[in-house]
């Protein structure tokens, strides 16, 4: 059935909503965007007159979109090189969605999504839709198939899993401009001892480089590693600029609401590395630098309006 341009409209209407919960749901925003546009498919293949709550409707159709290519991607990163980070998106990016509550702004940090890692499909769908869109476990029960006391249950025990991460420490823009800033000098003081005093004991450090980009396998573990390791990232040299194809713009600003550091060799954006603050110090430090998760973010910052002056050249 053709649709007509109020079809249309509304549609377009709920895509920033839909984009939000798939990104949520994916962790990556060139599959969020895929199941967005095979929602879109299935609506316009849909006889919308019939259609009675068509927020609800898609809202079905996507997270079941998501909950498949959620089964399939799991198989996809036991052979993914290395470790696998989600994409980052830097600050104003529609597609982080709502972040009226603590909540909403919480399901889209860094280290929700990698913590999120950890559920199953339906767990993720079910603390996504709950937490972060407020749907009503009626309405989510409805959306998955399941029955309402599940839709509890199941909520209860995907909320207790991301709970068990450090208690993370919520910082404004300003502040977490500052977190960054002094994170760096000690990172390029070339000590590990200012470091260390900005990590928790037990910080750690990971890098997903797709296989495109060196970035080890396993995780830097304890303030002491991480340290080393982050003194030698941050040490200039010949053959890193060769590498990434020049010298490399240090840029302060926040992914995911949380503080990160961005690099910048000629507009491209090569690398977003987010901060996970504490309390008691940094607690993981996540750097993305596969090309093919930054391509998102490089179009943002072409489009202007980010970073300001560089702090640092690499």
């Amino acid at each position: 059935m053709a649709l007509i341009m109020s079809d249309v409209d509304r549609f377009e209407a709920a895509r920033p909503r839909l984009e939000a919960i798939a990104y949520r749901l994916l962790g990556s925003a060139s599959e969020a965007e895929d199941a967005v546009q095979e929602t879109f498919l299935r609506w316009q293949a849909a006889d919308v007159e019939r259609i009675e709550v068509p927020e609800a409707w898609l809202t079905k159709v996507l997270t079941n979109l998501c909950l498949n290519m959620l089964t399939s991607a799991r198989a996809r990163r036991e052979t993914y090189v290395g470790q696998w980070l989600p994409e980052p998106l830097l600050a104003g990016d529609p597609m982080l969605g709502p972040a009226d509550t603590a909540e909403q702004r919480e399901s889209v940090s860094y280290a929700v999504l990698v913590l999120l890692e950890r559920l199953s499909p339906g767990e993720r769908a079910v603390y996504v839709l709950r937490e972060a869109f407020d749907h009503p476990h009626r309405e989510i029960a409805e959306i998955l198939d399941i029955t309402e006391a599940a839709s509890q249950q199941i909520y209860h025990r995907a909320k207790k899993h991301v709970a068990d991460g450090k208690a993370r420490t919520r910082i404004d823009e300003a502040a977490a401009r500052r977190v960054v800033e002094e994170f760096l000098a000690a990172a390029t003081s070339g000590r590990t001892e200012p470091l260390v005093r900005l990590l928790t004991q037990d910080a750690v450090s990971v890098g997903d480089g797709g296989g495109k980009v060196p970035a080890r396998a396993k995780a830097f573990e304890g303030a002491l590693a991480v340290a080393k390791f982050l003194r030698g990232l941050f040490k200039p040299s010949a053959a890193k600029r060769a590498h990434i194809g020049g010298a490399a713009e240090i840029y302060a600003t926040t992914a995911n609401d949380e503080p990160a550091i961005v690099a910048v060799v000629d507009g491209r954006v090569v690398g977003i590395t987010c901060l996970e603050v504490t309390a008691d110090g940094i607690a993981a430090v996540r750097s993305q630098v596969n090309p093919d998760k930054l391509v998102r973010a490089t179009e943002q910052w072409t489009a202007g309006g980010l970073g300001g002056t560089p702090l640092h050249t690499l």
